[in-house]
């Protein structure tokens, strides 16, 4: 299929209480109680069970850039398969795209500053990561629980920040229309005041992963 490593905004806002982000600088949506609380739960156990400091690309020498933690999440788990398959119906996009679904996990004062999901053409890690099944294409990202202050991920080119809310679905092109990376999709996973958030994401590639 032509199209199998490819999502869109009339495929995502067919599904029901979908809203898109009123902005011609990037296609952004969200998605309220995508997940139910019992699976949210389920996913944040296995997070807990397996985390560990989260790395980054492309190190800027900040050793505070990303201060969250991070879970690779079991394929042969029942609730991460279901929700591989939740995805798929969602995105439209082949599971074959997308890279093994990933927690992350954020205490008090924790974050991810400004910075993008797709790699810097011109980064020093670049070839590495993306060598075999190119750049990544679209994020989807998924609030696993209600943070009690702080947490929330600002999309400063939008003037937009989503608040987690457990269940709460995003989802984005990591891309322009002409196929360019889109620097407006820069985002900031913002401090954690009081409480932790819990955070799934999938991200999809350009050609087969793996």
């Amino acid at each position: 299929m032509a199209d199998a490593c490819e999502s869109s905004a009339k495929r995502l806002l067919a599904r029901k209480g979908m809203q898109r982000v009123p902005s011609d600088k990037a296609d952004v949506f969200q998605l309220r109680n995508f997940l139910p609380a019992t699976i949210c739960a389920e996913l944040i156990a296995l997070i807990e069970a397996d985390r560990r400091p989260s790395t980054i690309a492309d190190d800027n020498g900040d050793r505070y850039f990303r201060t969250s933690e991070t879970c690779d999440l079991s394929a042969e788990a029942s609730v991460v398969r279901d929700l591989e398959a939740q995805l798929t119906d969602l995105s439209g996009i082949a599971p074959h795209f997308g890279e093994p679904l990933q927690g992350q996990r954020y205490a008090v004062g924790q974050e991810f500053k400004p910075h993008t999901d797709y790699f810097a053409p011109d980064g020093a890690d670049y070839a590495r990561y993306c060598a075999v099944a190119g750049q990544r294409t679209w994020t989807f990202m998924i609030y696993l629980n209600d943070v009690i202050a702080g947490g929330g991920t600002r999309f400063k080119a939008l003037n937009k920040i989503f608040q987690p809310e457990a269940g709460k679905l995003l989802a984005w092109n990591n891309r322009r229309p002409d196929g360019r990376v889109n620097p407006n999709t820069l985002h900031h996973g913002m401090k954690v005041r009081r409480g932790f958030k819990y955070v799934i994401t999938k991200w999809y590639r350009e050609q087969e992963w793996g």
